[in-house]
């Protein structure tokens, strides 16, 4: 029982974490304890909420600016708080569900925390989007080791 806790525990860590601008990818960490034959429904939620919780964090550092400690850690490129204003111009906050994508999803929960985007709004499209991805990600999965 200890362990099954530690392994979610493990991919909650690790999920949280890739949410930040840390380079960290939740992946891998997700598709080799599907393939271990962990519990494919709690790997998804369990990896969502962390990530969703990591980029919360982004949103409360990019709301609060130079008044966090964190801010002095999580500094997106400002290349990519460009780019993250680029988007959220052109699509508004529902471009929150793409915070997953590598390279500028950091920077669009940090520039939401900065224009103070409104938090359930936020808050939907992020793990509407995060849940989506890692949801899929099991399917290929599943259907890769059943097919």
């Amino acid at each position: 029982m200890f362990e099954v806790l530690s392994v979610y525990l493990l991919i909650f860590s690790i999920s949280f974490l890739a949410a930040t601008i840390l380079p960290l990818g939740s992946e891998s960490t997700v598709v080799y304890y599907i393939l271990m034959d962990y519990n494919v429904y709690v790997i998804v939620l369990v990896a969502s909420v962390g990530n969703y919780l990591g980029a919360l964090t982004n949103y409360y550092v990019g709301y609060l600016g130079e008044k966090t400690i964190l801010s002095k850690y999580i500094k997106p490129e400002k290349k990519k708080m460009i780019e993250a204003k680029r988007y959220f111009d052109k699509y508004g906050v529902p471009i929150l569900f793409f915070s997953w994508v590598p390279i500028v999803g950091d920077a669009l929960t940090v520039f939401a925390g900065v224009v103070r985007s409104d938090i359930k709004k936020f808050t939907f499209f992020v793990f509407a989007g995060k849940f989506a991805r890692y949801a899929v990600l099991a399917i290929l999965i599943k259907s890769a080791v059943i097919g």
